[in-house]
């Protein structure tokens, strides 16, 4: 039986440190670090993302957070951004050693949920 995203990367000790180094890059990367640098509670920001990116890859957690249309609602977020964001994606992906299939698994992902990202 093949494995599923979720097991491709790690399971939660692989999403963990994975949302960790997103969460490093995004406030290091100048096109989009301002819109990390204010966020109240950066550990419940972790804590949703890694809940999120779990649920979402066949992970037996619940994803108990605001969908992505409320969460990025009048942000205003960029094309440029997006892609920002996801090359820091990308970037932690490799530093944590992950597959070529794994990253194209997560890229599809990504992509398939910019419209509830961009512009909302």
């Amino acid at each position: 039986m093949a494995k599923t995203l979720y097991e491709r990367l790690g399971g939660m000790d692989g999403i963990t440190r994975l949302v960790d180094d997103v969460v490093d890059a995004h406030f290091a990367n100048p096109l989009i670090k301002t819109r990390f640098e204010n966020t109240r509670d950066v550990e419940h920001a972790k804590r949703m993302t890694v809940e999120f990116f779990c649920a979402g890859s066949g992970g037996p957690q619940a994803y108990t957070g605001r969908d992505l249309v409320t969460t990025h609602k009048g942000m205003n977020i960029s094309e440029q951004e997006f892609i920002a964001a996801v090359d820091d994606i990308l970037s932690a992906m490799d530093k944590n050693h992950l597959a070529d299939d794994v990253k194209q698994d997560v890229l599809g992902v990504l992509y398939s949920l910019k419209g509830q990202v961009i512009r909302v």
